[in-house]
């Protein structure tokens, strides 16, 4: 085979490798595009979303898949916060930021043309996504990463065995998806995670905690010595509420490597501003 064929081999195997690579991306982009079609929330649910997330001037907001960028608007003009609007369709962003300009917050919102699996969320204190089931799903493990206490509101669309902490209906009387004409709105805090065992000290000394979670949900004893009591409670953020029993209800608060007790009712009342500490062991010291 003489050099300048094979160089042309070459060339012409690159081209198509390239060619092939082009022909991917656009697939990909187009099948996103088709999984998560455009549908606009009716202002009554982009308020209802925005009132069950009780954005304020302290928030910064991101909508993942932001369409016409409503919600991104509304929440600066009405509720005074920040925030980011992610959207893959060239078209829907410019309209976007042309809206924003002329509602007068462009200074307080930006929109972008970007994969939302891509986007950056650590900044978020709201998150806002009208998407479908099993995209909602992809999301959920970078959701739960999150900042203990960052709220996420979904229209219509759960997040599977991770369930909503509230869930609101809207009356949509000319709704074009689905059979009903009503909207659901469900509302997560994403919760610190408390597993394993908890030691006492101080007054707790004799006391140990050791819980097992499932996303907000916490189960596990309270012990003393021999003597073990079952707990159930909520987390929501950084606090853990306890259900009561015989010897009172806690509430606790994550500050970094420590549970404090904040709150409590019965005898448990008397270790107000206590802590246990989180230890990677079997069994507490002593």
């Amino acid at each position: 085979m003489s050099k300048p064929f094979a160089r042309f081999q070459a060339t012409a195997r690159t081209t198509l490798l390239a060619c092939c690579a082009a022909l991917c991306a656009a697939a990909a982009h187009a099948q996103l595009v088709e999984e998560v079609p455009f549908v606009t929330s009716p202002d009554s649910v982009t308020l209802e979303m925005l009132r069950l997330a009780n954005v304020g001037p302290a928030d910064h907001l991101i909508d993942l898949g932001s369409g016409d960028g409503r919600i991104v608007i509304v929440a600066a003009r009405r509720f005074g916060a920040s925030g980011l609007g992610v959207e893959i369709v060239p078209q829907l962003v410019e309209a976007s930021r042309r809206s924003a300009r002329e509602a007068g917050v462009a200074d307080r919102v930006k929109f972008e043309e970007q994969d939302l699996f891509r986007t950056d969320l650590s900044r978020a204190t709201v998150v806002t996504m009208y998407l479908l089931p099993q995209v909602n799903l992809q999301l959920r493990p970078q959701l739960l990463k999150l900042r203990p206490g960052t709220r996420i509101v979904s229209h219509d669309w759960d997040m599977g065995d991770w369930k909503p902490d509230r869930t609101s209906e809207v009356a949509v009387p000319d709704k074009k998806v689905g059979l009903a004409r009503s909207s659901k709105v469900l509302f997560w805090v994403v919760p610190a995670q408390v597993g394993g065992l908890w030691c006492g000290s101080g007054p707790l000394h004799e006391f140990s905690l050791r819980l097992k979670q499932e996303h907000q949900e916490v189960e596990g004893e309270l012990l003393r010595r021999d003597r073990a009591r079952t707990i159930q409670g909520r987390m929501e953020g950084n606090v853990l509420r306890t259900e009561s029993t015989r010897v009172g209800a806690l509430v606790l608060e994550l500050e970094g490597g420590k549970l404090k007790v904040i709150d409590g009712d019965g005898p448990l009342a008397l270790v107000r501003g206590q802590a246990f500490t989180r230890v990677d062991a079997p069994s507490c010291p002593g």
